[in-house]
This record gives C-alpha cells, structure tokens and sequence, in this order.
C-alpha cells in the first residue's frame, strides 16, 4: 500500500508538513526522483543539519533549505526585484516633499516592496526592493559588511598613489573609511573612472572619499550589491531576481544573519 496521503496527493501541506523531494521538485531545483537522490547523498540540508532519510518532512513557510550549501527560496510570498535607478529619484517609497520617488518602478508587483538602503538621489544604478525583512536586514545594516562596488567618474587625473591612499584609508570627519578595493579604470580629458569596492553604509561616502583624495565625483552608479550585477538592466527598468541570484541572496542572508539553525 502506498505512504502518500491524501494531502500529498493534492499538493497540500498535512500537519507533519510536506516531503522534503516534494517542495525540491515543486521549487524547480530538481525531479523528485533527482531531488532524492541529492537527498541520500547527504546534500540537503534542513535548518543547517542534513538530511538523508526520505521520509523528512518540512514546513516550508517556516523551515529553512539549502542544497550544496545554496539556499533555496521556500516562501513563495516573498518578492526580491533588482532596480537599475535613474538619478532625480529619492530612495523612498513616498516622499513628502514631491520628488520622484520608488513607486513608479513597483506597479508590476502586488506585494507591498521597500528599498534596501538608498542611493542619493543624484546617484544611479542596483538597488534591492523586497518584502522581506530579515534579508533586508542583513544586506542594510553595517555590521554584516555587504560589499557594494561603484564606478565613478571625477574631476582629474587619478594617480596610482592616489588609489593607494584610498585603500589604505582616509580621514574623514566620520573616521577612518578604507575602500576594500580600488582601481583606475580611465583617464582623459581631465577627468578619470574610478572603480570602489565598500562595504560601508555611510551616507554619500564615495562622493566624500573622492572630494577628500582632491578629485570630486561628476558621475556616480553602483554596479554592484553583494552578490548582485546590475548588468545590462537599462536604467529605469526593474526585474525580479533569477533563481540563481536568489538562492546566493539568502545564502549570504543566512551565513551573515543571525537565523535558527535547530
């Protein structure tokens, strides 16, 4: 006689939850036949122990996946979109002044999204709306040191000791701020490209870390958030995450922050 229930059978979670080769195979990460394969050789993982007996079952609103250390989204009410944004927008879902804000780029999608962190107004390029907290959380806040990188064009020539002292640190009013990686991309006509590699979240710090080194930013987009690429998303335009940039989102979200592993 056959082990699957009845709530199985109809795609529906019982009270012991669903079957782990299930919600892979539901999730697009494998066939079931594939995803229990992946199972028996000890390649899933459930809440940070792994997993090789068949019969596990799982919350997927609740228990947390991964499968050769990648996480795999199980929350399907969760939203991640990457936005290429255009200079002349606040990074804010309303503001109280007028200006353009975020809103306009959100329409295509019925969850409520927000912004993770901001970009100056006068600034373009990746920025992350979400609906989820806990991610947001992780990629915003300091302390988890997400690296953001950004191209800026500025007034002058760039020197080669001039992206020495900005990788060996300078003094801001702030503090210390040291760019984790630094590169002259080009230089003419008496302005330069300058690529930055930051993990910090300080206000405008690359336009102050330029200004201060002598060579004040004209142009400035950040190409990319963590392990997202803004590639050739025009500006202006929005897209939700592909499986791939998602599952390297909540795997960084879920080695930085601080989430259940029993």
């Amino acid at each position: 006689m056959s082990d699957t229930t009845d709530a199985e059978s109809t795609g529906s979670a019982s009270d012991d939850g669903i079957r782990l080769q299930k919600v892979l195979a539901n999730r697009g990460v494998a066939s079931r036949r594939v995803a229990e394969q992946m199972i028996v050789e000890g390649r899933v993982r459930v809440n940070g122990l792994v997993v090789t007996e068949l019969g596990r079952r799982i919350h997927p609103e609740t228990d947390l996946v991964d499968v050769d250390g990648t996480a795999i989204q199980l929350d399907e009410s969760k939203r991640y979109v990457i936005l290429n944004k255009p200079t002349g927008v606040v990074s804010s879902m309303s503001d109280d002044r007028g200006r353009p804000d975020l809103r306009q780029f959100t329409t295509e999608w019925d969850e409520r999204l927000f912004n993770v962190g901001r970009l100056d107004a006068d600034t373009s390029g990746l920025l992350v709306l979400t609906n989820d907290g806990d991610l947001a959380h992780v990629l915003a806040h300091p302390k988890f040191g997400v690296t953001k990188v950004y191209i800026a064009k500025v007034e002058g020539q760039v020197l080669p000791q001039t992206i020495q002292r900005l990788i060996k640190g300078v003094d801001l009013e702030d503090g210390r701020i040291a760019a984790d990686k630094a590169r002259l991309l080009d230089s003419s006509r008496g302005e330069s490209l300058v690529e930055l590699t930051l993990h910090s979240g300080k206000n405008r710090i690359v336009r102050r870390l330029m200004a201060e080194v002598g060579h004040p930013v004209v142009e400035l987009v950040r190409r990319q958030f963590g392990p997202l690429h803004l590639g050739t998303l025009p500006v202006g335009a929005a897209r939700e995450l592909t499986t791939v940039e998602r599952g390297a989102l909540l795997t960084l979200s879920r080695r930085d922050g601080d989430t259940p592993t029993e």
